[in-house]
């Protein structure tokens, strides 16, 4: 298979009854008839394949949701192996649906030229549905089909299942199952693409400080490409200096306070990183003497030049956290001109209105969430409203509401304090 063939590509998602979310909410990275940078466009069969998509929306309107239930398909499909008999899938439904309303979880992607999808549901806290597809040539192919325990595999693979059938349980997924106990390319590469393919970042669970700096450690190339990039935006660093000493951590070290549960996980041998950031004329301690941006970009920037490389899909949540709203237009920018044959995405969600930009969206590519009467949210796209321009001023049409998805306005909460 050629380095062509060899990337994945998030196409569609849809979801319901999780959260927020009450009824079935779809976002697509499949573009529009809009011929806006169709250059950068990813061309799969018929369709055009967009790179980035923001999504804006007020406080509470269910973007965190969204992206959380990516992320909760993803981890579900790794982990669900691992349920022990009695052990139930967490079910958070919407708070107006009744218990035994199914979520849902329904996906397409690419993964290394050929069309999957997959679903499945929960209800009553176990596996309810799943169903694996795939398009060869354009044309689907049942791979299998489940309803509570019953697995109809398809035609090809009626004899492929027997090992993955022995160990499935309600609270386990058949793909996390089949994935462990056969051989299918198929099964595999749908299972990495979750795994492997789909990167998940919140800026307040993840830290990738470490492995930015194992990363230019382990390779020069990388180290160049950030050392590059921080001097494009103009943070006046020179270079960097990184090295993992191995520490003992005795009981004296840790605060006698410290329950002893937790003196007994940090007791031992550790790694400790010291990164020294090199200026002109000085010298910095990363982790001390530096502000929360630069340790941000030094948290970030790898793992994008990672995900870049190797063609992968960063979901994550307000994205412009301790970073500048220029260095977040730089970063989206990367993946606007990032190589074609491997096609990175990126869907983020941000309240910073200077990204509401025609020079770096496309209309299809921005999102917006809002609440219904019954506080459910709702998603859709700037292309699904009528009378928007190509030209037009994007920040300033949402800023005055026109496309809806906004918080209370000023004058609202003023009128909270001069209410005769």
């Amino acid at each position: 298979m050629s380095d062509w063939e060899m990337y994945a590509m998030l196409l569609q998602f849809s979801c319901s009854n999780f959260k927020s979310i009450k009824e079935k909410i779809t976002f697509s990275f499949l573009a529009s008839k809009d011929d806006t940078y169709e250059d950068e466009l990813k061309t799969f069969l018929n369709h055009k394949v967009l790179r980035s998509a923001v999504v804006y929306g007020p406080n509470g309107s269910g973007k965190s949701n969204f992206l959380n239930s990516i992320g909760f398909m993803k981890g579900l499909i790794i982990n669900s192996i691992n349920n022990q008999p009695g052990d139930l899938i967490p079910q958070f439904g919407h708070k107006l649906n009744t218990e035994d309303i199914p979520t849902t979880f329904n996906i397409q992607f690419v993964k290394n030229d050929i069309r999957y999808a997959y679903g499945f549901s929960i209800k009553n806290k176990l596996v309810d549905e799943e169903y694996l597809y795939y398009f060869p040539k354009g044309r689907q192919v049942k791979i299998f089909e489940r309803k509570n325990n019953d697995v109809k595999p398809g035609d090809k693979y009626k004899a492929s299942f027997e090992l993955s059938l022995d160990v499935l349980k309600e609270n386990r997924l058949f793909l996390s199952c089949a994935a462990n106990y056969t051989n299918i390319p198929e099964i595999e590469q749908a299972f990495l693409f979750f795994k492997e393919d789909i990167v998940i970042y919140n800026s307040e669970m993840n830290n990738w400080i470490e492995y930015s700096m194992k990363s230019i450690q382990e390779n020069e190339g990388n180290k160049k490409i950030f050392l590059n990039i921080l001097n494009s935006l103009g943070t006046g660093i020179k270079d960097i200096n990184s090295k993992f000493e191995k520490t003992n951590v005795k009981v004296t070290d840790l605060p006698q306070d410290m329950p002893e549960v937790l003196k007994s996980i940090f007791v031992g041998e550790a790694n400790r990183l010291n990164v020294e950031v090199i200026y002109d004329n000085f010298t910095t301690d990363l982790m001390t003497e530096e502000s929360t941006g630069v340790q941000k970009l030094f948290e970030v920037i790898c793992p994008i030049i990672d995900i870049i490389n190797n063609g992968k899909i960063l979901i994550c949540d307000e994205i412009e956290t301790s970073l500048h709203e220029s260095i977040v237009w730089e970063i989206v920018s990367l993946f606007k001109k990032a190589r074609m044959d491997k096609f990175a995405q990126i869907l983020f969600t941000t309240h910073d209105t200077s990204l509401l930009d025609s020079k770096l969206f496309r209309r299809d590519q921005i999102w917006f969430t809002e609440l219904d009467s019954n506080r459910a949210t709702d998603l859709y796209s700037l292309a699904e409203i009528k009378n928007v321009r190509k030209t037009e001023n994007l920040r300033n049409g949402y800023m005055l509401g026109k496309y809806r998805a906004m918080p209370m306005k000023s004058q609202n909460i003023y009128s909270l304090f001069n209410d005769d």
